[in-house]
């Protein structure tokens, strides 16, 4: 019996794509994510590529991003933008409500948003800011 890939259950790049494209939507409307949209360009279509063709490889489909730029090097290319765990619950709100739009599976959608927020944590480059105990 053959496991079919995320990429597949998703339903390939159709599946995908809607995927992508909701996520910018919400990102782009939320306003509890007005400061991670704001380190985003004010068009949103090559992020929103970008983000299309890493996944796409990352779920097992067409090594799309690696083809175009190499290895992702993920953190590496995001050390230039403050991502600290605000930033990194903006980005899974967005996702979580992406994957609860698009993706029926409820399954697939959970494995997916656990996966997603291991790579969203690993994004992280800034230090939390200590807690204020005289508060």
């Amino acid at each position: 019996m053959q496991t079919l890939t995320h990429y597949q259950r998703l339903g390939g790049e159709a599946g995908l794509k809607q995927l992508t494209r909701r996520f910018y939507e919400i990102m782009d409307e939320l306003p509890e994510t007005y400061a991670l949209r704001k380190i985003h360009p004010e068009d949103l279509s090559g992020s929103a590529e970008k983000l299309f063709e890493f996944l796409s490889g990352w779920m097992g489909g067409p090594q799309l991003f690696i083809e175009k730029y190499g290895h992702p090097m993920l953190r590496r290319r995001h050390l230039p933008f403050h991502i600290d765990r605000s930033a990194r619950d903006q980005w899974m709100l967005s996702m979580k409500l992406a994957l609860e739009d698009t993706v029926a599976d409820v399954p697939l959608r959970c494995e997916l948003y656990d996966a997603l927020h291991k790579v969203a944590d690993h994004m992280r480059n800034q230090p939390e800011a200590p807690l204020d105990l005289a508060a």
